[in-house]
């Protein structure tokens, strides 16, 4: 019981000192969770040792019978919470309760998928929680199950409220030599030859429930991340300093903030959700669970991370999906928006006394469609993510795209994602009239010492600006033998056009191979080697917040994490 009382002393010297903002708050809850999941594994292996009273054991399997589920967790929450690592060890899913609710609208299109091994049971899109597919109370949690006998637990299972994460660690051994940075432009294991923490992860929320058609229900999310991580979804002005000033290793930030509305009675269903969360399109997402592979593709390494807003998702029909959403820009704190600084060197681009602190922090339009067949087993799904006027701006990304899902059978699907993206009046690095070198615009290094927005190599060198545009194509190829284990094979095209996202003007190839395994449905390891290849100039081993050009055009990066919910 130490663990639990230390954290609950944190949490009550937090009160006491008036520390009431959110970000303290969360970052003290993931390092509890951080310390409570290290253990975790040390204890897995000797859970059969705890001790037990009859009739736990083979006398009593809740996958065969689950009413005697509380009589095999016994009942103080931290032998509940190691006995459910136990009891799913070697599991593809959790008990299920045969009274429970039907869990998706009978006349829904086929679950194409399962978690695990996949990282997700319907096909995604992103700024909604899941319409005709979602229950209240319906993820599977070691920490709720260990706590849902106490009164605490009793209460917030009648709220519906959730409290769950999960942590990851991982490393890579690399070709790559140069400390920190040396695989940039590769990323999420962007310091070659390393061991970190990627990220502690702790979710407050409540699901509205969207396969009921008679009532209006809520939700909302509260999200802590706090890991290497965090410099994959900061937004300018929300904690930035952490990347931006400092440069940190690792760091925290609040990715999702956001509360929801259901209304079952407009077609099939509309959501609206407000505040910040991921953005909107892409196969893949910046919290560990929701993807295929440990690293990342350069196509979602380099475009939005955040939007914050407004965001409605009609469904239209049972097959078609309708969304419309508003917004400052992406990766931009709303209030960034009509900010200004000072201009020590007023020039043509920026010829006021003052600049924008955020020239993207603007009002902006996302519209998305997607259809879905009644199989289940394919999916289009179009997006305009962000859209305003286009000037350069932090992440001021004009996103167009599509990713298309297909299920061949049982054991293969593919995911496939092509975009379009571009930002205009880039500052060219050339930069013919002293611009950059005088500070004269928002993101000089005056402000921002580090991780800046990259300036564009523009065709022309006498330009004074240029549109920066990227093209990428994106393919997974998954083969799933079995419901513990999935092969996934990543193939990149990438065109940084302008070298503005990646900082190397250049075309990208890389070839990946992945394994994710599962040991149960909490605990996941996924080992992979990726070949990246730059065509058109050296883009590897340098690091630019330290001068250190690249210096080689091929990287051979192998790497693994594991992740440990909770």
């Amino acid at each position: 019981m130490g663990i639990w009382k230390a954290a609950s002393a944190r949490i009550k010297f937090a009160i006491s000192k008036g520390y009431t903002k959110w970000g303290w708050i969360m970052k003290k809850l993931l390092l509890a969770g951080v310390s409570l999941l290290a253990i975790a594994p040390l204890n897995i292996s000797n859970a059969a040792e705890l001790p037990v009273k009859a009739p736990y054991g083979y006398a009593c399997d809740p996958y065969v019978r689950y009413a005697c589920l509380d009589t095999y967790l016994g009942d103080d929450p931290i032998t509940r919470f190691f006995r459910y690592y136990q009891l799913e060890w070697g599991r593809d899913g959790a008990p299920s309760d045969p009274k429970a609710p039907p869990s998706r609208r009978a006349d829904w299109p086929a679950t194409p998928q399962s978690v695990p091994p996949m990282p997700f049971t319907e096909w995604p899109y992103g700024g909604a929680t899941t319409i005709g597919v979602t229950r209240p109370n319906s993820v599977d949690s070691p920490l709720m199950v260990a706590i849902a006998n106490t009164g605490l637990g009793r209460a917030m299972s009648d709220a519906h409220i959730q409290v769950y994460g999960w942590v990851e660690a991982g490393g890579n051994i690399s070709t790559n030599k140069t400390r920190p940075g040396g695989n940039w432009p590769a990323a999420y294991d962007y310091t070659p030859n390393t061991v970190q923490l990627d990220q502690g992860v702790v979710y407050i929320e409540r699901l509205p429930d969207t396969v009921q058609k008679d009532h209006i229900d809520w939700g909302f999310r509260v999200s802590g991340i706090y890991g290497e991580n965090y410099r994959y979804t900061t937004a300018f002005g929300i904690f930035s300093n952490q990347l931006l000033v400092h440069n940190q290793v690792n760091g925290f930030d609040m990715p999702m903030v956001y509360g929801e509305v259901f209304i079952p009675w407009v077609m099939e269903g509309l959501l609206i959700r407000v505040g910040r969360f991921i953005s909107v399109p892409d196969i893949e997402a910046q919290l560990a669970p929701n993807n295929y592979m440990y690293t990342h593709s350069l196509t979602y390494t380099f475009d939005n991370y955040t939007n914050t807003g407004i965001q409605t998702t009609l469904a239209v029909t049972k097959n078609w999906i309708f969304q419309l959403g508003v917004g400052i820009g992406s990766d931009t704190a709303p209030w960034n928006w009509k900010q200004t600084v000072a201009n020590p060197f007023p020039n043509p681009v920026y010829p006021g006394a003052t600049m924008p602190l955020d020239p993207g922090a603007i009002p902006s339009v996302t519209v998305g469609v997607r259809w879905t067949s009644d199989s289940g087993n394919d999916s289009f799904y179009v997006v305009a993510d962000a859209i305003n006027s286009g000037v350069w701006g932090y992440n001021n990304l004009q996103w167009f795209g599509l990713t298309y899902y297909h299920k061949i059978d049982e054991h293969w699907h593919f995911s496939f994602e092509t975009y379009h993206l571009f930002q205009k009046n880039v500052l060219n690095a050339t930069d013919p009239l002293g611009i950059v070198a005088n500070g004269g615009y928002p993101f000089s290094p005056a402000r921002l010492p580090f991780n800046s927005p990259n300036l564009a190599q523009c065709a022309d060198p006498m330009a004074v600006t240029c549109t920066a545009e990227v093209q990428t194509f994106l393919t997974y190829i998954n083969y799933s033998p079995n419901k513990l284990n999935n092969f996934s094979l990543r193939l990149e095209w990438y065109d940084d056009m302008e070298g503005q996202r990646t900082g190397t003007k250049s075309r990208y190839v890389d070839v990946g191979f992945g394994l994710q395994h599962w040991f149960s449905p909490q605990i996941e390891m996924r080992p992979e080697v990726t070949v990246y290849h730059s065509i058109d100039a050296p883009a590897f081993n340098g690091n630019f917040n330290a001068g250190i050009a690249p210096n080689k055009s091929t990287a051979v990066v192998g790497a693994m994490d594991v992740i440990v919910h909770f």
